[in-house]
């Protein structure tokens, strides 16, 4: 059952994805260009996305377990530190540059796109060496 429901709410959180544009890295572009043909409509898309995402995580807040019986895992710390900010402004870079995030990254990865495999193996990359940078970091 846990299986099924993790493949239901990946496939409708990628059917979202691509029905709203997200996936589509030149309407992000679109969007992410304010002097230029600036396209509003995926702030829309991410307002309806905080409104769902805010009701869902003040019902979790109030849970000790999910609806399946596996415990919450929500963040402990509430804390604005250096990595939070670095590893925000490296995650914005990457979205305006590409014009693709991790999740519509894997949309394009399973759909086929050249787009995708591309930035997947870049975002393994990235993760590889963020990794070994913090073993490193807690051998020194």
């Amino acid at each position: 059952m846990k299986m099924l429901s993790a493949f239901t709410a990946g496939l409708i959180f990628g059917l979202g994805l691509i029905v709203s544009g997200m996936a589509d890295p030149a309407k992000v572009l679109g969007f992410l260009d304010l002097a230029g043909a600036w396209d509003p409509s995926l702030a829309f898309v991410m307002l309806g996305a905080i409104g769902v995402a805010a009701g869902a995580f003040a019902c979790a807040g109030r849970r000790t377990a999910s609806l399946l019986g596996l415990p919450m895992q929500l963040p402990a710390s509430r804390q604005i530190d250096r990595p939070l900010v670095l590893g925000s402004l490296l995650f914005g870079i990457g979205w305006g540059l590409a014009g693709i995030c991790p999740g519509p990254g894997i949309v394009l990865l399973g759909a086929g796109f050249r787009q995708g495999v591309i930035f997947v193996a870049a975002m393994l990359i990235g993760m590889g060496i963020f990794e070994a940078l913090q073993r490193r970091g807690a051998r020194a």
